[in-house]
């Protein structure tokens, strides 16, 4: 199971975040300054890394189960 959290402006990726990677990565030169801010703060990370748990792992069984 992945998170991915994307962020787009005028339909252009510019950052996105990657449970497997563990970090943003930016896409264009305001995503690429955002993702080193976001990865330099440790609490930014360790909030997205979490959400993979609320989003993902909690849902994973209601979803096996609708299938």
């Amino acid at each position: 199971i992945e998170y991915i959290y994307s962020c787009y402006y005028n339909k252009v990726n510019d950052i996105k975040f990657s449970s497997s990677l563990g970090k943003f990565v930016g896409y264009t030169d305001v995503g690429v300054k955002q993702a080193e801010a976001w990865n330099s703060d440790p609490s930014i990370l360790a909030q997205s890394k979490a959400q993979k748990e609320t989003y993902c792992l909690n849902n994973i069984g209601i979803d096996y189960q609708a299938a």
